[in-house]
């Protein structure tokens, strides 16, 4: 079984997949994949362009975990999306260097519910785990995942909404 972990950066995907390889799961993690399909580096938005449909199409599924915040685009068996209320991740992003029009693209993008709603598009209800990362450590999200992975947590998502904190960034 493929499980998916996504979500917006700074979410804590990396942290919970790091903690999930401590306790002996196979994690992959996904930007270690897309070297072969960046066709470009956008400077003004301070990202890579990467030939999205393609890496989906050739990645090879595997058994385990993978994080990134494109691995909604997987083949996942289930998948759980990542979140972190809006001013909580900002100051995330700014702890690790980013500039602040990346800081707002990705604030407004999970605000927007941006992930959540590309796997929906993506996945069936009964796949979809919602985390709210806001004050959870990673010991507890990791515990969380491995009981959906195991089926002894039901799918859940939709009561996170960060839609208010659109008001205070216009």
């Amino acid at each position: 079984m493929m499980i998916g972990i996504t979500g917006t950066p700074g979410t804590g995907k990396s942290g919970v997949a790091h903690e999930l390889r401590a306790r002996g799961h196979p994690v992959i993690a996904l930007s270690d994949t897309i070297a072969p399909y960046i066709l470009e580096r956008d400077e003004a938005r301070d990202t890579l362009i990467i030939d999205e449909e393609r890496w989906a199409r050739e990645f090879a599924k595997v058994e385990g975990f993978v994080e990134g915040h494109l691995a909604h685009l997987l083949p996942c068996d289930r998948i759980v999306v990542m979140r972190c209320r809006p001013d909580v991740l900002a100051s995330r992003l700014r702890g690790r260097g980013y500039g602040e029009a990346k800081i707002v693209e990705n604030v407004e993008a999970e605000a927007l519910d941006v992930v959540l709603i590309e796997t929906l598009e993506e996945y069936q209800k009964d796949q979809v785990l919602e985390i709210d990362t806001t004050d959870r450590d990673t010991k507890d999200c990791a515990g969380m995942i491995e009981k959906f992975a195991k089926g002894n947590i039901p799918p859940s998502f939709g009561s996170i909404d960060w839609s208010a904190y659109l008001e205070g960034m216009v």
